[in-house]
């Protein structure tokens, strides 16, 4: 798997935004973040702060973006976050995992179980980007 900075579309990063526990790309659109890894991720101590300066960056609650999540590094999510999310009203157009690792299969579907709309998963972060680029949001 490959991260952002080592990518050909890190030229088009309009923002980033590191964190000790996570690097964030901003670009049009979207938006990857780069988790660090052994990390147990949660809303309280990482996403709210990620969630808080994209938007304000972007001004934006976040319905016309679509967050990827590259998952270059072995970390847990807490899904149950994902309320929080929603309780902030905050929004987005698609959520999409790309990750190559097949243990993270039963974190993905505890994962959809919390998030209000379908999660697209990919095995490669190009395609990811081309799907964002192109606005897709449909999971079918």
């Amino acid at each position: 798997m490959i991260n952002i900075k080592d990518s050909v579309v890190y030229d088009s990063v309009i923002k980033e935004f590191n964190y000790s526990f996570a690097n964030v790309y901003v670009f049009k659109g979207y938006v990857v973040s780069e988790v660090n890894e052994g990390l147990a991720f949660n809303w309280d101590e990482h996403a709210e702060l990620i969630v808080k300066d994209v938007m304000s960056y972007l001004e934006t609650d976040g319905s016309d973006l679509i967050y990827i999540s590259n998952r270059v590094n072995s970390y847990s999510v807490m899904a149950q976050d994902w309320v929080k999310f929603f309780k902030k009203s905050y929004s987005l157009k698609g959520y999409y995992i790309v990750t190559d690792r097949k243990t993270s299969i039963l974190g993905f579907m505890v994962e959809n179980l919390f998030f209000k709309s379908k999660i697209k998963k990919f095995d490669c972060l190009y395609l990811a980007i081309n799907w964002a680029e192109k606005g897709f949001v449909d999971v079918a």
